[in-house]
């Protein structure tokens, strides 16, 4: 069932992308990048939930209620966890409604690995998977081999630059980096220190990018052109809407912004 609803479908239109490019050099990079776009398309109401949810979060630090609350049960967690559920509830917020898209976002991940290793095959056996797995109006003859090189990279393989006789893995710290610009951007920002959503946001906005980097950084590198792709595109959405919080990347930032006309 996971080949039938997730693999093959994702595995054809990357195809379909590829054949519809050219087949040329560097063609199959751009055919994840525009998988990558078109991914982003369809889980639009997804990701405008996420980026709703992260506003109604951050406006919510600035709410007296909400602030003494924080105060008044700094030491009863179980008591301030129920006052926080009742706040949301009250004000109409999903607290998970930005880590949605996140969590959604791993089977996307793991789908998008196993179609390109699998579109790439690398020995007659994965070739003939691929064979099967290619819709009947798939040119097989056309496709197969894919070119794998897309600039300096073999999208089959992890990446890295050689520097001085080491190996940078360059894609790994960009995904690593613009994951964390995103989830900073989106970050609700207080100023006080035992606000759980807040703090459950500052713990994302470490562990994504140490995770997603570790998976560029291990994983073939087409799944690194992926996370680039979309991290790009996600932090350009918040910019649009006018309250990303370009202070908080700083270190000590104070996380405050000037308000914006709604």
């Amino acid at each position: 069932m996971w080949d039938t609803i997730i693999i093959n479908p994702m595995t054809n239109v990357l195809l379909w992308i590829y054949d519809a490019l050219g087949h040329g050099p560097h063609m199959f990079g751009l055919a994840i990048i525009l998988l990558t776009i078109l991914i982003r398309v369809i889980t639009w109401p997804l990701n405008a939930a996420q980026v709703k949810g992260a506003q109604a979060m951050q406006e919510l630090q600035n709410d007296k209620e909400w602030q003494d609350i924080q105060k008044k049960y700094a030491k009863d967690k179980e008591k301030l966890a129920q006052e926080q559920m009742r706040v949301y509830k009250e004000k109409g917020i999903n607290p998970f409604a930005s880590c949605l898209p996140t969590l959604i976002q791993f089977p996307v991940i793991i789908g998008l690995y196993q179609s390109v290793t699998r579109a790439l095959s690398a020995t007659p056996f994965d070739m003939l998977k691929l064979a099967r797995t290619m819709y009947s109006f798939q040119n097989a003859q056309n496709i197969i081999p894919l070119n794998s090189k897309f600039l300096w990279m073999d999208l089959g393989r992890p990446e890295s630059i050689q520097v001085l006789g080491f190996a940078l893995p360059t894609l790994a710290i960009i995904v690593a980096l613009t994951t964390y610009i995103q989830s900073k951007l989106t970050m609700p920002t207080t100023s006080n220190p035992n606000d759980q959503s807040a703090q459950m946001s500052g713990m994302m906005s470490i562990y994504m990018p140490l995770l997603l980097g570790w998976f560029a950084l291990n994983f073939a590198s087409g799944i690194a052109v992926y996370f680039i792709t979309s991290n790009l595109l996600g932090i350009v959405q918040y910019a649009a809407t006018g309250r990303a919080n370009w202070s908080s990347l700083l270190p000590g930032g104070s996380g405050k912004k000037s308000s914006v006309k709604k």
